[in-house]
């Protein structure tokens, strides 16, 4: 593989790695906490790597970046609570029915109708062992995943407007602002262990920081057609990744639901690279 491929790949298992370590730790502070040390973690560093220019902005511009904060923070606050309630890969397979649905709203072939109905197998094969499936977990699954859709969308108009990683930047520290003080709330004073303070700026380099590093210098020679497909491979990395961290094993018919999705996923992104923008989860 090329030098691009394999960065990409690294980012895509540091993400989920850093999942796996959040979730071991849920059980001594709340995910809504967790994702405040990881989003604070990550906003310090590309404040200090952008050094964005707060001046000179319109309302419009402030008004999209605000946005892009809301989804991004929205997205990774979701998709911990639903961590929380069921297992790490099918969370994140059922997540990417958001990026998916996009890429195939984005495209006029009536072929692509094949992936939805293969992402839609997928999902309904999870439905048949329901015992590892919390509706609620599911729920926020859900949300993450139109979250995502809409951090896909924000980040092309964030980008259009704000230079480098300046948009990045700012809607990272605003998605940090607005969970500030419900981490404070559900986390207490967990957020003072030296433990847990190190867990979350361990994840925050793990989930944002190196993805982000890794994608930015990969997309300067890669085709974004080919970093939208290897991103297919999250799900599958996710459950892996909560092998090896968590002990959290699928059934065999759980894997081929997220094989479904993945291959739906690789589908229409080759019809329509819509999925190439990096992914903070």
């Amino acid at each position: 593989m090329t030098r691009a491929v394999w960065l990409v790949v690294i980012g895509i298992v540091s993400v989920q790695v850093g999942a796996a370590f959040a979730k071991d730790l849920f059980g001594t502070i709340s995910p809504t906490s967790m994702v405040f040390l990881r989003l604070f973690t990550s906003t310090l560093v590309l404040l200090a790597v952008a050094r964005p220019s707060w001046r000179g902005r319109s309302r419009a511009d402030w008004l999209v970046v605000a946005g892009f904060g809301a989804s991004l923070g929205t997205m990774n606050w979701a998709i911990y609570q639903s961590f929380a309630r069921i297992p790490l890969g099918l969370a994140v397979t059922i997540e990417f029915i958001g990026p998916l649905t996009l890429a195939v709203l984005g495209s006029r072939r009536a072929r692509d109708l094949v992936w939805v109905g293969l992402a839609a197998l997928g999902v309904v094969l999870l439905g048949f062992e329901p015992a590892d499936l919390d509706p609620v977990g599911v729920g926020f699954a859900l949300v993450a995943g139109a979250a995502w859709a809409s951090y896909i969308l924000l980040s092309a108009r964030t980008g259009q407007r704000w230079p480098g990683l300046d948009g990045l930047a700012i809607a990272s520290a605003f998605a940090t602002l607005l969970l500030t003080g419900p981490a404070i709330v559900s986390g207490g004073t967990a957020l003072l262990d030296p433990h847990v303070l190190m867990v979350g700026a361990m994840v925050g380099v793990l989930s944002s920081v190196i993805p982000y590093s890794c994608e930015l210098v990969a997309l300067r020679t890669l085709a974004p057609s080919v970093f939208g497909i290897l991103m297919s491979l999250e799900p599958a990395a996710a459950a892996l990744a909560a092998i090896v961290v968590l002990g959290e094993l699928l059934s065999p018919l759980q894997w081929l639901a997220v094989a479904c999705v993945v291959a739906a996923s690789v589908g229409a992104t080759r019809s329509r690279p819509v999925l190439a923008e990096p992914a903070p989860d």
